[in-house]
């Protein structure tokens, strides 16, 4: 599989925040990461491809510098949101921007701490483009997150390796915990307490990292439309290897083996601090199961796919705690349930939850409006694999920001596209 692309990013940007050279090997060299190496690079952190890896030349914690013009992150929400956390940090200013899609999305959840901490911005707006400036004498805060994100969690960790001090985010609900476990393999003192039910994540400032050599894991929000295709299509049997198995990542196959999904963990092993193992799916008859809400932040990212394919499995698939599907790319919580209502499937959205009626079978024959996020595209796709009628997806272009082998797998592996 292609690298994962949360640690992909994160291995760009704490190797740039190192002393001296850091090697990746297993990058996703999708749109959203080379935008991040290209920032990182602007910064003054050159990160170049040489062989079958690549190098970044880090400055080490508060050494980034003024970079020369706007910073482009072009749809990631990820970049963008984890960068500015690391220019709070440094004296400089920069202005950050992107695309149509990214620049609808709220930045407010990263700014109010990283404000608090003495972040300052030259616009009275929260959305793309904006211009940061950092601070070298930043201000060590505790920060509950309002709501489970991984995106926010990041940033102010990340501000907080340049504080005096220590910086603690306090997380009610677990999330994907890469960057935790990537400060400590860098080098950097970083305490995970639970107290009273909640998690107190803790980053010592002032801190200094030591370039590594990275191996990216397979991305499990890649593999899953893989496998989900595995799951009903009939006679598939589909092996994806070197997969990351992160628990804050696996929502999804946990909700699939209760749906009755014959996937099994191969190989299971450890690289870089994180978990993978290969992952095999076979063929299988689904029944409709409900998700509670307290899963959503381990497989926020799969939920359209689990969608497009809760049709095919029988009775109701109930999906909660979506909120945070409404400013993804997209209002995916939205898109998936009109692409599945334009392809025959009964759905319907309510507050945040999604309903599916599954009947065992997909009508499709429906064109399916993905509003340029990528997910909704690859979703419907996979769909389209074993619905009656072929299924339709006004645009695929933007699938290159997360997947650009989504195609060519896919018809390794059968599938038809025209």
């Amino acid at each position: 599989m292609p690298g994962d692309k949360s640690i992909s990013h994160r291995a760009l940007m704490f190797g740039a925040l190192a002393t001296g050279t850091t090697r990746i090997t297993g990058l996703l060299e999708a749109e959203d990461v080379i935008n991040t190496a290209r920032a990182v690079t602007a910064l003054g952190a050159e990160a170049v491809k040489t062989g079958d890896a690549w190098h970044v030349k880090g400055r080490g914690v508060g050494g980034l510098k003024q970079p020369d013009g706007p910073l482009d992150f072009g749809n990631s929400g990820t970049g963008t949101r984890l960068m500015m956390g690391i220019v709070a940090a440094h004296d400089i200013s920069v202005t950050m921007q992107g695309d149509a899609s990214l620049s609808r999305r709220p930045m407010s959840r990263v700014l109010n701490p990283l404000r608090t901490m003495g972040l300052q911005t030259a616009e009275a707006k929260d959305t793309l483009p904006l211009t940061v400036k950092g601070s070298s004498s930043l201000v060590p805060i505790v920060y509950e997150l309002p709501v489970a994100s991984a995106q926010v969690k990041s940033a102010v960790l990340l501000a907080g390796l340049g504080a005096a001090g220590e910086t603690t985010v306090v997380e009610r609900e677990a999330t994907r915990d890469h960057t935790e476990r990537m400060l400590r393999f860098f080098g950097a003192s970083v305490e995970t307490r639970e107290i009273e039910g909640a998690m107190h994540i803790t980053v010592r400032g002032d801190a200094e990292l030591t370039g590594r050599d990275v191996v990216v894991p397979g991305d499990p929000s890649s593999a899953a439309f893989l496998l989900a295709a595995a799951l009903v299509v009939p006679g598939s049997d589909v092996t994806v290897e070197g997969v990351l198995v992160n628990p804050t990542r696996t929502g999804l196959y946990v909700t699939l083996r209760e749906m009755g999904a014959d996937i099994e963990f191969l190989n299971e092993r450890e690289e870089g601090g994180e978990p993978i193992a290969d992952i095999r799916a076979r063929y299988s008859q689904l029944k409709g199961v409900q998700v509670p809400a307290a899963r959503a932040p381990s497989m926020i990212d799969e939920y359209p796919v689990l969608a497009a394919i809760a049709g095919f499995a029988v009775g109701e698939t109930r999906m909660e705690g979506l909120g945070e599907l409404k400013v993804k790319e997209s209002d995916r919580l939205a898109a998936t349930a009109a692409g599945l209502i334009a392809n025959g499937v009964v759905a319907r959205a309510d507050g945040d939850k999604l309903i599916v009626e599954g009947t065992g079978k997909v009508p499709g024959g429906g064109l399916v409006e993905t509003h340029l996020d990528h997910r909704i595209a690859m979703a419907f796709l996979t769909m389209g694999l074993a619905s009656d009628a072929p299924v339709g997806v006004d645009d695929t272009a933007m699938i290159a920001t997360s997947f650009p082998e989504f195609r060519g797998l896919m018809e390794q592996l059968g599938a038809s596209y025209v």
